[in-house]
């Protein structure tokens, strides 16, 4: 382990107290741990504390001892608290509908070694991402929606999350609302993108009425979906400016860019521990890992 700059990451969330990162370092000294990166933020408004630290365990027999004590340390501060091996791959599947540009990005991006997510399942209501699942060597599943289907077909969806162990669920373009005992069950754990900025413009051919509106801005959001339409706390957000030359086509296509970009940089985030919730809010640590 010696050659790796960071190998674990400890996010941990509580009612501000003193001495809380003074406690953990302490504890991270005492295991030989070299902290590597290190971010903290105390909302004012409600009094909670978030701290996500990364850091190199040297010795890694002693990490069944060290999480030992953060936990005790976790349940003497009433804390939430997560500790990783910061090379794991999170476990996904990957839903789309008609439009594929966003999983071809992060496909890409995943091959590339820019995205830490293991594709355990692609599944569609259409088969445009077929070919491209093949080409992944990923299994692909075709779950066709229509009114009387779409709760048979969401126990299926079900199915191939458990089977697979999944931790983090993409709605890459997936055009179906999910029921609410779907969004209740997989809280905190389902991410979308939304193909405007929120919350303007919602529905049918956003950039179809983004021309009609003269807008000077477009955008997009990735948000984590709960069972209110496109109201779920947002994680990542962009914007492009735009003008009268531009016809919708041209925002359409500006508007695959910047969707694309987006849920990179949200799944980039809460892949690598560093989005916390904070109600309907997040708390969002940027960082840029540097490979060991």
């Amino acid at each position: 382990m010696l050659n790796k700059i960071e190998t674990h990451v400890l996010k941990l969330s509580c009612k501000d107290q003193v001495g809380i990162v003074s406690k953990i370092s302490t504890l991270l000294a005492k295991f030989k741990c070299n902290i590597v990166e290190s971010k903290q933020f105390t909302d004012q408004q409600n009094g909670n504390f978030f701290i996500r630290q990364s850091f190199t365990l040297y010795d890694s027999s002693t990490l069944s001892k060290l999480e030992k004590n953060l936990n005790l340390l976790s349940n003497e501060l009433n804390a939430e608290l997560l500790i990783a091996d910061i090379e794991n791959s999170m476990n996904t599947v990957i839903m789309v509908s008609r439009f594929d540009h966003c999983l071809n990005d992060l496909l890409f991006r995943i091959r590339s070694s820019s995205l830490n997510l293991n594709v355990k399942a692609i599944i569609s209501n259409h088969r445009i991402a077929e070919d491209i699942s093949k080409f992944s060597n990923i299994p692909f599943y075709y779950l066709p929606i229509d009114k009387f289907n779409k709760e048979d077909q969401e126990i299926k969806i079900k199915e191939i999350i458990y089977n697979n162990n999944i931790q983090l669920i993409v709605l890459a373009r997936y055009m179906q609302v999910l029921s609410e005992d779907f969004t209740n069950e997989f809280e905190g754990k389902i991410i979308n993108i939304h193909h405007s900025f929120l919350p303007s413009f919602k529905g049918a051919k956003p950039y179809h009425q983004a021309y009609e509106r003269g807008v000077k801005v477009i955008g997009a959001t990735a948000h984590y979906v709960t069972k209110d339409l496109d109201e779920g706390p947002i994680i990542e957000q962009d914007t492009q400016e735009v003008d009268h030359e531009m016809m919708p086509n041209d925002l359409v296509l500006m508007g695959r860019d910047i969707e694309s970009r987006v849920l990179y940089r949200a799944l980039k985030a809460h892949s690598e521990k560093r989005v916390f919730l904070n109600g309907k809010r997040t708390i969002v640590f940027k960082g840029q890992r540097v490979s060991g």
